[in-house]
Formats: structure tokens, sequence, C-alpha cells
């Protein structure tokens, strides 16, 4: 339950509106480190709602695929830059991104990620890779501006920093198929 209350302090954090405003103003701040923090504090608070709604994820996400299907949806939504400039430009959106993210991608993703078989992960990881080198060069390769509310500059290194997260995705794929994995795997039992 400790981990719950650092997630609603860090919500609460990102919530504050100079906090907020500071990060939405540079796009790889607002789309590397904002929503990914966001959906953190979610997966944070996730064990509370586990425990007051136990039967509710026990029905809904049995075995980890609803829940995560949900997260890339949402995910997804949010990585369109139509989306990203919405959230900007519109109160309402703002407010659906401090909500759903948290919520509906954060809680998801903590209550999945252990019930889901290793096909399941792989697919997540695969998904999230294509994800990363498609946004990466869509956004690298335009040569108009794809978001309205910042330069086409940020718009490259936001490209440049979709590369880099796919990169580091594969570098772990690769580190858990040519490491043993069997001594992290007693600690985890511990």
């Amino acid at each position: 339950m400790k981990l719950a209350k650092y997630g609603l302090v860090l919500y609460l954090f990102l919530a504050l509106p100079p906090v907020a405003n500071l990060l939405e103003s540079i796009m790889i701040v607002h789309m590397h480190m904002q929503m990914p923090l966001l959906i953190a504090s979610g997966f944070l608070m996730g064990r509370f709602f586990q425990l007051k709604f136990p039967r509710f994820f026990e029905k809904w996400n049995s075995n980890g695929v609803p829940g995560i299907i949900l997260f890339i949806i949402v995910w997804s939504y949010w990585m369109i830059p139509r989306a990203m400039d919405e959230a900007i430009t519109i109160q309402a959106v703002e407010i659906f991104k401090f909500i759903s993210l948290p919520l509906l991608a954060g809680v998801p993703l903590r209550d999945s990620w252990k019930k889901l078989a290793s096909v399941g992960k792989d697919i997540t990881f695969v998904y999230f890779i294509l994800m990363f080198l498609i946004m990466g060069w869509i956004y690298i390769g335009s040569e108009s501006q794809v978001c309205n509310n910042y330069l086409l500059v940020e718009q490259k290194t936001v490209g440049f920093g979709s590369l880099a997260i796919a990169a580091c995705i594969i570098i772990y794929l690769l580190q858990l198929i040519f490491i043993d994995q069997s001594e992290f795997d007693e600690v985890q039992k511990d």
C-alpha cells in the first residue's frame, strides 16, 4: 500500500499546473516523460485498486489479455500527434489525459503483466518496438510539422527519442535471450 501512496503523490505532483505546463512545453518531455510518469503513477496506485476490487480484476482481467489490450490502446492513442496537440489546447482533452493514462493504462498494466503468458509479453514488446520505430520514422522523416504546438526541431528530437526507446527495448530483449535469468528468478521468489 505504500507504493500506492507514492503513486498518488506522483500523480498529484504531475497534475500541478506549473509542473504540467513545464512538462508539456517541450515535446520530447511531454511524450517521453510526462506520459510515462502518468502511467507509472497509475501502475503504483494499481495495487490499491487490486486490493479494493479483487473480484472485478479476477472477472474482467483473469489472464491479463484484456488489460494489456486496454493499455496498448490508450498508449497508442496518446502517441497520435493530434491527441498531443489537443491535450495542450483543449482543457477537456488535458483532463482526459490525466485520467486515462493512470487509470486506463497504468492500473491495467499493473494487473496484467504478471498474468500474461510469455507469448503475450513478447507480442507486447514487439508491438512497442514497431510502434516506436514507426513513430520515430514519421517524426524524423516528415518535412512539415506534425504537431502544431511544437517546432520542427522538437519533432525530430522526439523521433530520435522514439528510435532510442525502440533500441533500448531490443537491447533488453537480447539480454533476456543471452543472460541466464535463473538467478534473478530465485531472487523474485524470495
